[in-house]
């Protein structure tokens, strides 16, 4: 059982954004495994799954990913530690979660798979981090810097649509992102 969780920020305004790119990697998986997305008020979040995967999109904004992540893993019944939450600190939780998330610092049409890494300024990845007490996770990070970057400060870049060119490329970037997992 694994738990993939797709950051993003809730809302039309956010849609097709660059800090929404988490939100568009669980959708194709959601897609692909014909699974369809459930409001669970309790979670604070939207969850489609099936046997082996449990998928999140936070709906508490990117900031505070971090409570709806923590309540999923807490109250789901099909996860070797639910109910035991908070978890020791420093768990190893590479086994059961994977969170998706745009990167600023990865060129876009690149992706990186890691673990046991820290935030790098992302704020979604660091309310989980803090939620949890771990960083010991993994992460896919979807590049989506551009030469538009340089111009543009990155909390309101991360919040601008890809381009026509980019958006054409994106499901072939998720594609190869998820083969990783």
């Amino acid at each position: 059982m694994r738990i993939i969780v797709g950051l993003g920020n809730p809302g039309q305004k956010y849609e097709k954004t660059r800090h929404n790119f988490g939100f568009m990697a669980v959708d194709i998986l959601a897609r692909r495994k014909n699974l369809s997305w459930k409001d669970n008020k309790k979670f604070k979040a939207l969850i489609a799954e099936d046997s082996d995967y449990i998928l999140v999109k936070p709906l508490t904004f990117m900031n505070d990913s971090g409570k709806a992540v923590v309540g999923v893993m807490r109250y789901s019944k099909r996860l070797p530690f639910a109910g035991i939450l908070p978890l020791r600190k420093n768990i190893d939780l590479s086994d059961s979660l994977v969170v998706i998330h745009d990167e600023l610092d990865l060129p876009f049409n690149t992706f990186k798979l890691s673990t046991n890494s820290g935030s790098a300024g992302h704020n979604g990845v660091q309310s989980i981090i803090d939620s949890l007490k771990t960083k010991n996770f993994k992460r896919l990070r979807l590049g989506v810097a551009s030469p538009a970057k340089e111009k543009i400060p990155g909390d309101k870049f991360v919040l601008q649509r890809f381009t026509p060119e980019e958006e054409s490329q994106l499901n072939a970037l998720i594609d190869r992102a998820l083969a990783e997992l």
